[in-house]
């Protein structure tokens, strides 16, 4: 090398050779004379510059020794530091510290001053106490690190401004329950919202007086309506009347926050003061109920606090839409409903993300720990089918049901909201007697439920003053708890004078409060300013097609052949590479025929293609039940599975997605295993959503009842109540094939019923065209009364009960079917066997094994409305048949028989007689021995068509 320069920037001083480079420098340093002069001069320049202690004098050190030096050492664990025990013990008091602050988290809410009433003393809970982990009074003045914590912005507190600031957010007038969550940010969202207010709301003078306004309002409508119809039963919100400044934040907080819609689902207690005073329905119209006036519209109507209301409302953020649904006596059933109907209100704003609109549900205490419909509810928040991103619960918490007060017997659990654990919603219970901490978690709640799209829960801690109607005289059971609401001020009161201690307010204001409002209740003026008498809510549903349609009313429910076929070709196409299993590949084979009129249609493929011809003409469809993807008895498949998947949440493809390109939206759903919550959901979703085809399928019909309230109290009455109309469709498999006492029966007579005033359609298809023109003309008729199917098992599979594709084009649904063998003839008929459903298959090879040419067999396909005109063109055909006999499998006393008597007999002709063929009476639906059941139906057939009829029970 000539220079340094280039001895500098030649490439041997790097990459691989740096380990050569460096072996010269450490003999360098041992001997300089052991290396070139060349090399020496290098490393005698490097003397020159500054060592690590910014020296130049400093020699440097040969570096192998030090570090051999330092791996000896690693090796003897010299490095390990020797910790002071004065250390020790500030870091075990560290640990104490924080131990403390997860237990006020955690157990600060049973200490938490929540009851009015203060009925009981708070317990004594030792984790909560500093002691407990070995903390003295020495301590509290010791500042600790606080870095998980939200008290301050500083690193450290000491542990005495921690404790009151733990003691100030958990255990005052709120006490949250969220250390149960597995989420650590929504744990965290939490404790920094508490804890960075230590629980303390700042409203301003103006929001206090508002919150006082709302409290007059509450208290003055009930005791207005005290005097003025007493004994009259309203279910008072007295001892409640924070609900209503609850509400009132619902409305404003969350129309700030981008909410549109609000749909409340509540029980009785409280339900006309939000009525007045949330949602701005006038005080004469809820007075004239009081006196007994009534819509004339209504057939049957109902009692004023079942009665559901709308309004628009003008919110601090804009126009909100508030619903309240009608509900029954039923407490809590009116939940799956209201979140059935949010679902189906989102689906139409194409609200994805759920945050446009809110469910809020408002429980009593002891119906919300009682009742299974609310666990059944909370089941479905988080699905696919169901959620609605979340729902605000708000509890009416009076510490009684009814006369139940006892905690050794109101519930098994601590607190009435424990059910909500299940899903991990987080609870604040707060004092009803502080409302300014009341609207306080419930800005909280709602931040929560839109943050994290999840249920969440207010628990208002109150008392009820009264009994639990206004006829009741509760000290009877309850004198000690009656006592002390007797001597309790009232919430209004207290609140008005802590406004005025604090200056907020004068003196007699908060009395002229209370005279204002009087008076307007005295003028039955609107207590609401806010209400928005013209808004007009583009998203809103318009009934006003299916008001004055009648059952009677045809549909064109035919399709011509081609689309019929082009449709099923899509049907029956999978995408490319999909593997499907080899049953259902050779059931795509056999419907592609089915399509192509290679081959009669069964029953799913008549039900395939209503769905698609359904969607593919603007027509949404939505079908659910606990195995409506593949079907109970697998004849549906409307789910296909590859069967290469190699992902759990992939591999799915439904056809009836993929009709055509601008078809209307189709979803199956595979329910959660629920009859009641799921049926209540359905039902709410159709009656927001008349354009939707929204189906329930039972797993067998005999399930059903697991839902009976939903059908008595919403199905068949809801429209004679509230003139709520509904289209929803029930799918209940029915059928008597020797399956036992729980899988024959969807409990015919009972929907029979309580069918009347045209209320909902009960029929029970043959074939497969039949239940393709029934679900077509289900909305294709501007008609909108629930459709009750009694669907098949055993005839899915009945090549008997097979159609041409051509009556899928031509024909329609047909109420009444006529004899259908042609060489029957009418004049030598003597006995016309009436029938529904699968016996009618069971009586033609009867007939044919007879040999019997004097038997006609009719089968009435539509049970309710009767289709008397469609029976009589029938029935009139054979003039010579004086028996007239009614024939079904089920008992006597089930099934058709006793509703459907009186309308055979209203069209027979004088001196026809008739008789009933069939099982006995039986407490139970069917037997459980199929050798029994197949005697059963082989005495059934032979008395249809035994040469003499025994059996007669009326002339005409």
């Amino acid at each position: 090398m000539s220079s340094e320069t280039e001895l500098l920037a030649n490439s041997y001083l790097f990459g691989s050779n740096a380990p050569y480079v460096e072996e010269l420098y450490e003999s360098y340093l041992d001997n300089p004379g052991s290396v070139s002069e060349q090399w020496r001069n290098y490393f005698d320049q490097l003397q020159h510059q500054p060592a690590t202690d910014g020296q130049e004098i400093t020699r440097d050190q040969a570096h192998a020794p030090i570090i051999e030096s330092f791996a000896q050492r690693a090796k003897a664990n010299a490095f390990i530091a020797r910790v002071q025990e004065p250390d020790l013990a500030v870091a075990g008091k560290q640990v104490s510290v924080q131990t403390l602050i997860a237990a006020y988290r955690t157990l600060g809410v049973r200490v938490a001053d929540l009851d009015p009433l203060k009925r009981q003393e708070r317990p004594t809970i030792p984790e909560l106490d500093p002691a407990f982990y070995g903390l003295t009074e020495a301590d509290l003045d010791q500042v600790y690190a606080a870095t998980n914590t939200y008290f301050t912005k500083a690193d450290a507190m000491t542990m005495r401004d921690m404790l009151k600031a733990l003691r100030d957010t958990y255990c005052r007038t709120v006490g949250a329950e969220f250390m149960h969550i597995s989420d650590p940010a929504a744990k965290r969202w939490i404790q920094e919202r508490l804890e960075s207010t230590v629980g303390v709301p700042a409203f301003s003078a103006e929001r206090k007086t508002r919150i006082l306004q709302q409290l007059t309002e509450a208290e003055g409508l009930e005791r207005y309506l005290h005097t003025k119809y007493v004994g009259q039963k309203r279910f008072s919100l007295e001892g409640g009347e924070s609900f209503i400044a609850s509400m009132d934040e619902v409305v404003n907080h969350a129309g700030e926050n981008g909410v549109q819609e609000i749909v409340v689902g509540m029980a009785h207690r409280g339900r006309l003061n939000l009525l007045v005073n949330i949602m701005g329905k006038m005080p004469s119209d809820l007075f004239a109920e009081f006196e007994g006036k009534h819509s004339q519209a209504l057939t049957d109507g109902d009692v004023k606090y079942h009665n559901g209301f709308s309004s628009d409302l003008s919110t601090r953020g804009g126009p909100v839409h508030l619903s309240l649904a009608f509900n029954p006596s039923h407490l809590e059933i009116v939940n799956p409903v209201v979140e059935g109907s949010v679902r189906a209100r989102q689906e139409r704003r194409g609200d994805t993300d759920r945050s446009q609109v809110l469910p809020v549900l408002v429980h009593g205490d002891a119906a919300f720990a009682g009742q299974g419909v609310v666990m059944e509810t909370l089941n479905l928040a988080q699905t696919r089918g169901y959620g609605t991103g979340g729902t605000l619960h708000i509890v009416i918490n009076n510490q009684i049901g009814f006369t139940t007060s006892d905690p050794r017997d109101t519930r098994s659990t601590l607190y009435c909201t424990d059910v909500v654990k299940m899903i991990e919603a987080p609870v604040f219970h707060v004092n009803g007697d502080d409302p300014e901490a009341v609207v306080y978690v419930t800005q909280l709640a709602l931040d929560y439920r839109r943050e994290f799209k999840h249920d969440v829960v207010v628990d208002i801690v109150c008392f009820r003053k009264l009994g639990h109607n206004e006829q009741d005289t509760p000290s009877l059971t309850q004198p000690l708890m009656y006592k002390r609401i007797g001597q309790h001020p009232g919430t209004r009161k207290l609140y008005a004078d802590k406004l005025v201690a604090q200056g907020v307010m004068s003196e007699g204001e908060p009395d002229e409060l209370v005279k204002g409002y009087r008076q307007l209740m005295e003028d039955g003026k609107r207590t609401v300013e806010q209400v928005l008498t013209d808004y007009k809510n583009k998203y809103s549903t318009d009934w006003t097609p299916f008001l004055n349609a009648k059952w009677t009313d045809q549909a064109d429910t035919g399709v011509p052949v081609a689309e019929l076929t082009r449709i099923g070709e899509k049907l029956t196409t999978v995408p490319e590479g999909f593997t499907v299993h080899p049953l259902v590949n050779k059931l795509l084979n056999d419907r592609l025929k089915m399509a192509r009129g290679e081959a009669r249609l069964d029953w799913g493929m008549g039900e395939h293609l209503a769905l698609a011809t359904l969607v593919a003409s603007g027509y949404a469809v939505r079908i659910t039940g606990q195995d409506s993807g593949r079907g109970t008895f697998t004849h549906r498949h409307a789910v296909l599975h590859d069967q290469k998947r190699d992902r759990w949440n992939d591999g799915a493809y439904i056809p009836l997605q993929n009709v055509s390109d601008k078809q209307a939206p189709f979803l199956v759903i595979d329910s959660v295993l629920s009859e009641e919550a799921v049926l209540g959901f359905e039902y709410g979703y159709a009656t927001a959503e008349p354009n939707t085809l929204t189906i329930w399928e039972a797993q067998f019909g005999d399930f059903v009842n697991g839902a009976q309230v939903v059908i008595d109290q919403f199905i068949s009455s809801g429209e004679a109540k509230w003139g709520r109309q509904c289209g929803l469709t029930l799918m209940l498999p029915h059928g008597y094939e020797g399956q036992g006492p729980e899988h024959s029966s969807a409990r015919i007579e009972r929907f029979l019923q309580l069918c009347a005033d045209n209320n909902m359609q009960v029929v029970q298809p043959t074939n497969g065209a039949q239940i393709f023109h029934v679900l077509r003309r289900q909305m294709i008729r501007p008609f909108r009364k629930p459709l009750v199917i009694f669907t098949p098992k055993s005839l899915l599979r009945n090549k008997d009960a097979t159609s041409p594709l051509s009556d899928l084009a031509e024909g329609q649904f047909q109420l009444v079917i006529g004899e259908q063998d042609e060489t029957i003839d009418a004049a030598a008929v003597k006995r016309v066997l009436v029938c529904s459903g699968k016996v009618y298959y069971d009586l033609v090879h009867a007939r044919a094994d007879a040999g019997r040419s004097d038997i006609a067999i009719l089968r009435v396909e539509q049970l309710y409305p009767f289709a008397h005109k469609a029976f009589q063109a029938e029935l009139q055909k054979y003039g010579n048949a004086k028996e007239i006999v009614w024939v079904q499998d089920e008992p006597q006393n089930q099934g058709p028989w006793f509703y459907i008597q009186h309308h055979l007999y209203e069209n027979m002709v004088e001196g026809q007689r008739l008789g009933y063929a069939g099982r006995s009476a039986s407490a139970s639906p069917a037997v459980g021995y199929l050798a029994k059941h197949q005697e059963q139906q082989r005495n059934l057939l032979e008395q249809a068509m035994a040469a003499k009829f025994k059996g007669f029970m009326l002339t005409k």
